[in-house]
């Protein structure tokens, strides 16, 4: 066998090896060059972490020879091939299963060098996407989804999301890609900052890699309301990568892979590491940009509102007390009536308008105000709506509302407002938070014009929550079709007696 492989043979067995330079075919050709060239019955080639091929079938027998394929210093796996018709290669055919085994080990080198160079082509690409979406002036959800999305397809993930902080120690999946039912489910998942990989990273600020990823999540969930989507068991290799700006943590960058796949490696923490940096970089212009838009529609609110005050109450008050003395010069008490009607109608659409007035000048007041807290959190819902809900408020709130009280009205609306952005479908949606004459009720009224409520009302997410904080103070909470279409949740608490006399309905 040893004469019958000459020069030419060999030389064209190693431009075949070197030729390819795509890993994932590469350890196919190199196996089947090699076993034809020395007439071998069986050989395998295992990268380890790069993929392995056979030739052949059927177990090793004791003449096969295992030879390190190797570049330099560095050792990429093992090529084992076994020689036909029950014999032992000869000292020729060792000599040029060496020489096979080190163009093997070269191309590997080269592979890996290539398609370290097309992935970091392949992440630039993506920071590009994530900048001229920042230079189109995207609203920070959409920002934050391009780079959960290009972050997956680069890396070769099956799921990509962002996590951010939502409260101490505590982070939210705002988003979760690529959509679809299980995307839903996971939407709006919260994690600790202690004993989560996605926790550490934004703690730690450095990059964690975690392997059986799907394991962890199920363990950390458990007690989690709900049973988990199926795909989480499958997810294996997962790394965070924490999206800095300057001092400031804004997140954690996720990308996972299903069991089966090749874990990540170190130059793809380094690549996510940078990527990650210029996304931090496209989120951070995102909130800068919806912080300048917001003051510019403050200022009109503010604006506007003194408009309102000035000349459309002015005017409106005037007209009220002229009709209520005109009222008393009318001699038909039915005409007197009705005049006088329309002036307690003049001083409802007063009140309305002050509300009103308070609701555009609201967020720009200080944190204690309830108002003020109420109209942020509808505010921050403006995103995952696609609009912002309309307000209204009637009543002494932030004089009968005690500060317990206060804490579970604004996460039931924050919880209710979410319910509507996850199921309703829903174009518009309104707000009404009143206190009574006597300051003893409170009513918290969420509307929208979506599909209505499902037949289960169990499938609504939140509601269990909702349920509980309002039967801490003695209140409901029920969630039901609207008459227009739609759906209308009443959420109640009965205040406490003692500041019932601080207030009436005006």
């Amino acid at each position: 066998m040893a004469d019958e492989i000459s020069m030419p043979a060999i030389l064209a067995a190693v431009g075949g090896i070197a030729r390819e330079l795509e890993l994932p075919a590469l350890p196919a050709r190199a196996v089947a060059v090699t076993c034809e060239l020395l007439g071998a019955r069986r050989g395998r080639l295992d990268l380890a972490e790069h993929g392995f091929a056979e030739y052949g079938r059927g177990p090793f027998g004791e003449g096969a020879v295992e030879l390190p394929v190797r570049a330099a210093t560095e050792t990429f796996g093992t090529l084992t091939i076994e020689p036909g018709d029950g014999r032992e290669f000869g000292r020729r055919e060792r000599e040029v299963l060496g020489a096979l085994a080190a163009a093997t080990g070269m191309a590997v080198e080269k592979a890996l060098l290539v398609d370290r160079m097309r992935r970091r082509e392949r992440w630039l690409e993506a920071s590009y996407d994530v900048t001229r979406a920042l230079l189109a002036a995207q609203d920070l959800r959409a920002t934050l989804r391009l780079v959960a999305e290009r972050a997956r397809v680069v890396a070769g993930g099956t799921a990509g999301a962002i996590a951010r902080p939502d409260g101490p120690g505590r982070l939210v999946f705002d988003v979760v890609e690529p959509p679809g039912e299980d995307a839903d489910r996971l939407t709006g998942l919260t994690v600790p900052t202690e004993g989560t990989a996605t926790g550490m990273a934004f703690t730690t600020r450095r990059p964690v890699v975690v392997r059986d990823y799907g394991e962890r999540v199920q363990e950390q969930q458990r007690d989690h309301a709900g049973p988990m989507p199926a795909m989480i068991k499958d997810l294996d290799s997962a790394i965070s990568v924490p999206l800095i700006v300057g001092e400031e943590t804004l997140g954690v960058l996720v990308v996972a892979k299903f069991r089966d796949r090749s874990p990540f490696t170190d130059s793809d923490v380094q690549l996510a590491e940078t990527f990650a940096g210029h996304a931090a970089l496209a989120v951070e212009f995102s909130r800068a940009q919806e912080a300048r838009q917001q003051l510019a529609v403050f200022s009109d609110r503010d604006r506007i509102a003194r408009d309102l005050h000035d000349l459309v109450i002015q005017r409106l008050f005037a007209t009220g007390l002229g009709l209520e003395g005109v009222s008393r010069l009318i001699a038909d008490q039915a005409v007197a009536a009705r005049v006088a009607g329309f002036a307690q109608d003049l001083d409802g659409t007063i009140r309305e308008i002050r509300n009103s007035i308070f609701s555009l000048q609201a967020p720009a007041q200080a944190q204690g105000s309830l108002r003020a807290e109420l109209l942020r959190v509808a505010v921050d819902a403006r995103d995952a709506l696609g609009f912002e809900p309309r307000v209204g408020f009637d009543g002494p709130l932030d004089a009968a509302v005690p500060d317990a009280v206060r804490s579970d009205l604004i996460a039931s609306l924050r919880e209710a407002l979410t319910n509507v952005a996850r199921h309703a479908g829903a174009k518009s949606s309104s707000v009404e938070v009143t206190v009574d004459r006597f300051g003893r009720r409170l009513t918290l009224v969420v509307r929208d014009d979506g599909d209505g409520p499902p037949a289960e009302a169990g499938r609504i997410s939140g509601l269990a929550n909702l349920s509980a904080r309002a039967a801490r103070w003695g209140g409901h909470c029920v969630l039901a079709a609207a008459g227009d279409g739609g759906s209308r949740l009443e959420w109640t608490a009965d205040l406490p007696a003692t500041t019932g006399e601080q207030g009436g309905g005006r």
